[in-house]
């Protein structure tokens, strides 16, 4: 079992930045693969960034390339998404995930624990 907490979240102006945090607790966290995915209001949950269990591989969404970078400190039991250069069509609620699998995946059904997610609004 991962139980998993996000913080961070919280309004910004476009091109700003946000650093989200999701804090894991249960002992297979270091071995987990991670997503963040996201959803805006009426639109389904999408990905966002996922890492390998080792930190090693990330991949992430076209729309969010090179904007966005997702880190983890497994002696912390901790994952980040740092977020520079954000749109008004960034604000979504964010979600963290852990994956059993060994791999790290862009579907939602390969993830099998989600935390409450952090809601990111960015004005224009």
């Amino acid at each position: 079992q991962v139980q998993l907490v996000e913080s961070g979240g919280g309004l910004v102006q476009a091109g700003g930045s946000l650093s989200l945090s999701c804090a894991a607790s249960g002992r297979t966290f270091s071995s987990s693969a991670m997503g963040w995915f996201r959803q805006a209001p009426g639109k389904e949950r999408e990905f966002i960034a996922a890492i390998s269990w080792s930190g090693g591989n990330t991949l992430y969404a076209d729309s969010v390339k090179g904007r966005f970078t997702f880190s983890r400190d497994n002696a912390k039991n901790t994952v980040y998404l740092q977020m520079n250069s954000l749109k008004p069509e960034d604000t979504a609620v964010y979600y963290c995930a852990a994956s059993g699998r060994g791999y790290y995946s862009r579907k939602k059904d390969d993830y099998d624990y989600w935390g409450q997610g952090t809601q990111v609004t960015v004005s224009s």
